[in-house]
């Protein structure tokens, strides 16, 4: 083996020891899938562990995983999903190809181990079947009917009801009665397409989803007295769900972000904006003593 620079060794050190960590992280996240993903992940993990060594060979060092990284993204994949969990980890080899190809003169591996990470893993991952995946649409449908019709009716009960645990008593009532009858109609709706959504799982994870997002937007009337400073912050709190489920959409599905974030915006913001106007105007023409 020939010798190497020290900017080179360098480098292949800090290669060595994040294709040891993602080895420990995929051998982690197998104890979470079976069947066909688990042998998936296994792969993947037996392709880490292999370029960990061809590097070593120059390296002639052992390195230790990053023992934080492993636990971070076993709990991103808790939370969220091995599959989200995976794509968020490979984005980082997008990084990695600048390392691969500023050694390739001096390590004539670099370049076969560079196409396998973005060919051969790709396709690996792509072949991921996991089932919170195929509820995506379910969780889509209970995120943006909440955030529309939820943001709207509060920024309709502030202006004309303008007391806070008031507004916040008919949002939960609200909130729950909608989550209820989504869950129902997502329910009937999945029975009558026959397909191979699961009824009553499509049911729950809209449920779920619109359950989470009411108390989201509910949860500031009971803290805050002013009922605007409340309505303000029920908005952010809405802002903040299109953008992570746009982001987690965006990664796990591979479309772009922007376009989904700025569509989900607008579209709730504007029904606020409306509901805002006829709040207003109720109170306005149709005066009601509390």
């Amino acid at each position: 083996m020939k010798d190497i620079s020290s900017s080179t060794k360098e480098t292949l050190l800090k290669l060595q020891k994040n294709e040891i960590t993602e080895h420990y992280i995929y051998k982690r996240l197998t104890r979470r899938m079976k069947g066909e993903n688990q042998k998936v992940l296994l792969k993947i993990a037996e392709d880490e562990m292999r370029h960990a060594k061809i590097w070593q060979k120059y390296t002639k060092s052992a390195t230790k995983p990053n023992m934080l990284k492993v636990f971070f993204y076993l709990i991103l994949a808790i939370l969220f999903g091995v599959t989200f969990a995976i794509k968020i980890m490979e984005r980082g080899e997008l990084s990695a190809e600048e390392a691969y190809q500023s050694i390739a003169e001096e390590v004539p591996e670099a370049e076969q181990v560079a196409k396998e990470e973005e060919e051969h893993e790709n396709a690996l991952i792509e072949m991921l079947d996991e089932e919170r995946l195929k509820y995506i649409g379910s969780m889509v449908l209970g995120l943006n009917d909440a955030l529309v019709e939820l943001s709207g009716a509060l920024a309709g009960f502030t202006f004309a009801l303008t007391e806070s645990r008031l507004v916040g008593v008919a949002g939960l009532i609200t909130g729950v009665a909608a989550t209820l009858s989504m869950g129902a109609s997502e329910y009937l709706s999945q029975r009558s397409e026959s397909g191979e959504l699961h009824p009553l799982k499509a049911a729950i994870y809209t449920g779920i989803a619109y359950l989470i997002t009411v108390t989201l937007l509910v949860a500031p009337y009971f803290i805050v007295p002013n009922v605007y400073l409340a309505l303000l912050w029920a908005l952010f709190d809405a802002f903040l769900v299109i953008l992570f489920f746009s982001y987690f959409v965006s990664i796990v599905k591979d479309t772009p972000f922007r376009p989904a974030l700025l569509e989900m915006s607008c579209i709730s913001f504007g029904v606020a904006a409306v509901s805002f106007a006829i709040g207003l105007l109720a109170r306005k023409f149709i005066p009601v003593e509390l």
